[in-house]
């Protein structure tokens, strides 16, 4: 069973012949003559004659444009100093979040080890009195001495990464010194045996 739906019904229909019939525009009644579809005004397109014409811009577009070239350094120089400073601003929020959540549930004798710590360094304020450098050496020294007491596994890892990176720039500073002398010397002495003979 063949089934007819709406939205086949126009397809058929447009293939049906239809006569139309078009009147005189005088006013007189012509013989009324079959047209073809295609005939019709209403089914053609005019033809095409406009163009498109830019508008000229107005006083205020152009002091914006003008606005717009004056900041663009420092609009591309503000973009460029913040892509620079996002990262070390994220890693300090991180860091303010991990210490604060440290904080909350510190581990056993944190705040009493935390309070020697502490009263060393006012304590090697105090006894630094006159000298700048002093004021320097001996409370970071009383506060590491301290800390290394309550914290020895860490104050050894410390330790030795501290002293590995000073036997490494120790070496480099010996290698850059070295390379600095020999070519002197190798061009002391070819300068010496070529005016010897």
């Amino acid at each position: 069973m063949l089934k007819v739906t709406g939205s086949a019904m126009p397809a058929a229909l447009s293939l049906l012949p239809i006569t139309v019939s078009a009147a005189a525009g005088d006013g007189e009644k012509e013989a009324t003559t079959a047209l073809n579809r295609d005939e019709l005004s209403l089914y053609t397109a005019p033809q095409q004659k406009s163009r498109y014409v830019e508008p000229e811009a107005g006083q205020l577009e152009q002091s914006v444009a003008t606005l717009r070239k004056l900041v663009e350094p420092y609009t591309t120089w503000c973009q460029s100093t913040y892509n620079q400073i996002k990262p070390k601003v994220k890693s300090v929020v991180q860091c303010g979040t991990d210490t604060y959540a440290y904080l909350k549930n510190p581990p056993k004798d944190f705040y009493p080890r935390a309070g020697v710590i502490g009263f060393t360094g006012v304590l090697g304020l105090y006894l630094a009195r006159g000298s700048r450098i002093k004021k320097l050496i001996y409370p970071a020294g009383l506060m590491t001495v301290s800390a290394s007491l309550y914290y020895p596994e860490q104050a050894a890892a410390i330790a030795k990464s501290t002293g590995d990176s000073v036997y490494d720039c120790a070496v480099q500073s010996y290698a850059a010194v070295e390379k600095m002398l020999k070519p002197q010397s190798k061009t002391e002495k070819g300068s010496d045996s070529e005016t010897k003979p």
